[in-house]
């Protein structure tokens, strides 16, 4: 009984003239390929406004409720929430899934270090099983770029000078980042400081 609750909780009807726009509208709406829809005829109607029109209408849900679909259906929600003019489309790569966000809005997610995008992220990672990443105007490539050039030189002002340096408060993505570029340079390593989400990093000489 349970099953079959669920199952109807994630059917959605819709319209077309003919059977095929009624299935190429659920492919769009529901974000998947025919393959992994089912659906049903639930209505055929013929209209008359001074013509004949036909109009059929479907139920369709996914076969199986993948990854992709839980995590769109859960940012669409998210999004309809915002006034706001940002779409985005999803790439699979190997084992991970990439939300690629896009629209005329876009800008205000890589506000204060893409700290809006981040959320994104950090909420899609918590209800999909496999691992998620979001991206704007290849803001993840400039920020790689920005932090590895600023981690290799205050490694080297450590080397230099033989004093440890701490790093502001960064997410795990952005410590990674720091960890590996630090550790380029010869008798540098580093350590993470803290507890939580957000650490500070010490970049340090090997003694």
């Amino acid at each position: 009984m349970e099953k079959k609750e669920e199952k109807n909780s994630q059917q959605e009807e819709f319209k077309g003239r003919n059977l095929e726009d009624a299935i190429s509208l659920a492919e769009h709406v529901l974000k998947l390929p025919r393959s992994q829809l089912s659906y049903e005829i639930i209505a055929e109607k013929t209209k008359l406004f001074g013509i004949k029109r036909k109009e059929i209408v479907i139920r369709a849900w996914p076969k199986k409720a993948s990854e992709e679909y839980i995590s769109s259906k859960f940012l669409d929600n998210l999004l309809s929430c915002f006034p706001l003019d940002i779409k985005y489309h999803i790439k699979k790569k190997n084992d991970m899934t990439y939300f690629i966000f896009e629209g005329t809005d876009k800008y205000l997610l890589l506000r204060e270090n893409g700290s809006l995008l981040l959320a994104f992220q950090h909420l899609l990672n918590k209800i999909s099983p496999r691992k998620v990443q979001t991206d704007c105007d290849f803001y993840r490539k400039r920020k790689e770029q920005e932090l590895k050039e600023h981690t290799q030189q205050i490694a080297h002002q450590v080397q230099e000078t033989g004093r440890n340096e701490v790093l502001d408060f960064m997410n795990p993505y952005e410590r990674r980042i720091v960890h590996i570029a630090a550790n380029q340079i010869p008798g540098i390593t580093t350590e993470s400081i803290g507890d939580g989400f957000l650490k500070r990093i010490k970049i340090y000489p090997i003694k």
